[in-house]
């Protein structure tokens, strides 16, 4: 599906590079981590014990991610057959229309995401019941960073954050805030991509947020090629 964007400029496709590189080296880790452990559960009768962790926070990470790229790359899955029978105009406002609401929802996800990871993080969530409407009290802020995930041992290259996160305690495990980042960096990019895509239908440059009938052609175009082979 990416075959559909071309970026524009050169930090574009640096950025582009960037997202591409990160997915496939994540992907490609939980591979390696699920294939050792197999071997050693199966082979040796033992197994990595934090691996099951490792790979359940990195798909988190992949899927929190990649939704976003799809977007960017207007690669998500939609049906247009209602759609299609209207007018041009009419699609295009429609389109602006599912854009906002994306937008919208994108801006609750992030709103949500950051008070759960603040949680963790040591710092002030956002007040409002939908819509951030500043910061709390970082007085009332109930100081969590030092909960530890359940397996992966703490790494000693980042003992300098005891002080800073935990008082001075030692960890034994990797910190929660440290995996859980992803959950309101994930959320910021796609509300990002969502605002970029809403510009684009806006300025002409996109017809819609979704791939639907272009997956059906990439569909037919494989098959062409598995007729030529």
């Amino acid at each position: 599906m990416s075959a559909h964007y071309q970026p524009e400029t050169a930090l574009g496709r640096f950025v582009n590079e960037i997202e591409e590189t990160a997915i496939a080296l994540i992907l490609g880790v939980m591979t390696i981590i699920t294939f050792v452990n197999v071997v050693l559960r199966y082979g040796f009768n033992t197994g990595l014990v934090w691996g099951l962790e490792a790979v359940t926070f990195l798909f988190a990470w992949l899927v929190l991610f990649g939704v976003s790229y799809a977007v960017k790359v207007t690669a998500h899955l939609g049906v247009d057959a209602v759609i299609n029978l209207f007018s041009p105009a009419t699609r295009v406002v429609l389109a602006l229309f599912a854009g906002a609401l994306c937008v919208i929802y994108a801006s609750l996800l992030m709103k949500g995401a950051w008070d759960y990871w603040a949680n963790f993080a040591n710092l002030p969530q956002t007040t409002g019941r939908w819509f951030p409407t500043g910061l709390e009290d970082m007085k009332r802020t109930s100081y969590r960073g030092w909960y530890e995930v359940v397996d992966i041992r703490f790494p000693e290259w980042l003992r300098w954050i005891e002080p800073i996160m935990n008082e001075g305690e030692h960890y034994e495990k990797l910190p929660r805030f440290i995996p859980y980042v992803m959950l309101p960096f994930g959320m910021a990019l796609l509300l990002f991509r969502y605002i970029q895509a809403t510009i684009r239908l806006a300025t002409g440059r996109s017809k819609s947020l979704i791939v639907s009938h272009e997956a059906e052609d990439a569909i037919d175009d494989v098959a062409h090629m598995n007729r030529e082979g």
